[in-house]
């Protein structure tokens, strides 16, 4: 059975979007009525991740208190350390209103207020009059809006007749030469149930597969996300944006990484050290707990560093709700105080509960226009091929994400990347696709199925996430990056001889996580080459040898690239080119809370 060569199914469609998270499905809800679309996910669409987000969609509706568009735009811009496009960053906050009002009328059950208008919460960055004092911004749906999102958004696509193929991996990205440059013709994906390969020929290729979290140890990631589309596009030789620029989430449950909504900081939530105080006063002293989350985390960082962690080993921090009333806790978190009682054994009525920054959430990644049409350079759009979501970089985010501002992300830019899609599906002509499509998955696949070498893909891997959390987390140096990328080099030579297990053909889920650990390489290795080359220290990037933020050098996004070029030392494979920020109304400054 192991030499059969796997069955290769071929499809057409109008627009062929990857990925069924946030972004995917709201793009194939504009997509759908217009052009066939076919969506394949490698999950069943509710257990995309966006199913884990917890606290809110930001829009400036004003239900609650004064808000405006302008506010929301400066508080992005300001929230990602200047490095925000801020024609982008409009179209968000404009355009924020109308993507809740969508929901809700999907059928989202937002919380609401006593007038019945959906209820709005603070949450971290998000300012009064640029910056003057926290307003409500958030729009939730107790602390499980991303759940909510995931269901309205895959109901509709059902009631829609949206095709699905789950389960389904897409694994290449096929492009073809057409007079001097090369566009994109099909995917291929790889069947779990069957080991089947299916070409999917389309007009239109819309990326919306998420994030590649697991290139760390703690992570609030799932196991699936390894970045795979992210990979893909990169394997390609079209560039990366802004790999460096990972967001680490304040709170972790400590050990575990498993998230704390920053809700419960919005709510009222203090974070404390092992004598009690409350030491965001020192750090931020306008907003205090709910600063951007890389000064919060950098915060708690060296709390610890400095001697103040709480717990044995003093390398935790603590959340304190205890001065919360327990209806209070109950009505509006009660995800989160259920995860503080199962996996720690702490009742957060009564004790404080144990957190420590985890990787969270990827601002770089497959570069964008604000039609969500991916560029080959600075640029040059792609014909044809989209992305939105955590896999994108549109760019609203900068050096740092603001809470409640991704669950807005999916919305704005998922619809944008359906309505554009489709408005070029229409004129277009199909791409040939080569014959042999499907030939580079095969032999990637047979390599790995038949490989006989003695490394473990769960060893490797192991390996990968401990350098990462320990040379390329919250703190940086040249030294550790270059650690990391020294390791990273050894894991590949190692990764050449690897074996699988299970040489079979159904639900073969050892070969994939073989596959998905050369994804997690090749990100982990671009994260930790970008992060050296930029020499600053600005948003969730920071860097101790070069503690300040330079606007003259690094007031541009990094495009890393993949070049045949014969790795001697780590990094020698990759390309970096610099594109200029593109700045509007708001001029940089010092980032002060």
């Amino acid at each position: 059975m192991t030499n059969a060569k796997p069955n290769v199914h071929h499809y057409q469609y109008d627009v062929v979007i990857v990925g069924a998270g946030g972004a995917g499905m709201r793009a194939a809800i504009e997509a759908g009525p217009h052009a066939k679309t076919a969506v394949i996910s490698k999950l069943f669409p509710t257990r995309s991740h966006t199913g884990a987000a917890q606290g809110g969609m930001a829009a400036a509706l004003a239900n609650v208190e004064e808000d405006s568009w302008e506010w929301h735009t400066f508080d992005t811009v300001k929230g990602g350390d200047y490095l925000v496009d801020q024609d982008a960053a409009e179209i968000l906050a404009k355009e924020s209103v109308e993507a809740v009002i969508d929901l809700e009328n999907m059928g989202l059950p937002f919380n609401r207020t006593p007038d019945g208008k959906i209820d709005q919460r603070r949450f971290g960055g998000h300012t009064r009059d640029h910056g003057k004092a926290p307003v409500r911004r958030s729009c939730y749906a107790a602390d499980r809006t991303g759940h909510m999102i995931l269901q309205t958004l895959y109901q509709n696509c059902v009631k829609l007749g949206i095709e699905f193929y789950n389960e389904f991996y897409v694994l290449d990205l096929v492009m073809t030469k057409v007079g001097k440059e090369e566009r994109p013709s099909a995917v291929v994906a790889y069947e779990l149930a069957t080991g089947d390969l299916h070409v999917f020929q389309a007009k239109s290729i819309v990326f919306a597969t998420g994030g590649f979290g697991k290139i760390f140890k703690t992570t609030s990631n799932a196991h699936t996300l390894t970045g795979d589309g992210v990979g893909i596009i990169y394997r390609k030789g079209l560039p990366l944006e802004d790999m460096e620029f990972y967001q680490f989430h304040p709170t972790g449950l400590a050990g575990l990484g498993i998230l704390l909504s920053e809700a419960a900081r919005g709510e009222g939530g203090i974070l404390r050290n092992a004598s009690g105080e409350r030491f965001m006063e020192r750090y931020a002293p306008t907003i205090k707990d709910l600063a951007p989350r890389d000064m919060v985390a950098r915060a708690m960082a060296n709390e610890v560093r400095e001697g103040r962690g709480a717990g044995p080993n003093k390398d935790y921090v603590l959340l304190d709700l205890t001065h919360l009333p327990p209806e209070v806790i109950d009505a509006k978190l009660p995800d989160i105080t259920e995860f503080a009682r199962t996996y720690l054994g702490v009742e957060p009525y009564t004790e404080p509960v144990p957190v420590f920054p985890t990787a969270h959430y990827a601002m770089g990644g497959i570069p964008t226009n604000i039609k969500a049409e991916v560029l080959r350079d600075n640029k040059t759009v792609v014909p044809g091929l989209y992305a939105a979501g955590e896999c994108a970089c549109v760019s609203v985010h900068g050096a740092n994400r603001l809470g409640t501002n991704s669950l807005l992300d999916i919305n704005v830019f998922g619809k944008r990347a359906g309505i554009y899609s489709v408005e070029y599906a229409k004129t277009a002509d199909f791409v040939p696709v080569p014959e042999n499509a499907a030939a580079d998955v095969i032999s990637m696949i047979e390599k790995v199925r038949n490989s006989k070498g003695k490394e473990k893909v769960a060893v490797l891997r192991k390996e990968l996430q401990d350098t990462m959390d320990l040379n390329a987390q919250v703190y940086r140096t040249e030294e550790s990056l270059n650690e990391a990328l020294a390791k990273i080099a050894e894991l590949r030579t190692r990764y050449e001889n690897i074996s699988v297990q299970d040489k079979g053909q159904r639900f073969n889920t050892d070969l994939l996580e073989a596959i998905e650990l050369g994804f997690l390489l090749d990100l982990a290795e671009v994260l930790a080459f970008t992060a050296r080359e930029r020499r600053e220290s600005r948003g969730g990037h920071f860097r101790e040898d070069y503690e300040t933020r330079d606007d003259k050098k690094f007031m541009v996004h990094s495009m890393a690239y993949l070049t045949d070029k014969p790795a001697k030392k780590p990094g020698d494979n990759i390309k970096i080119d610099w594109k200029p920020v593109t700045v509007t109304n708001y001029q940089p400054m010092e980032r002060k809370y």
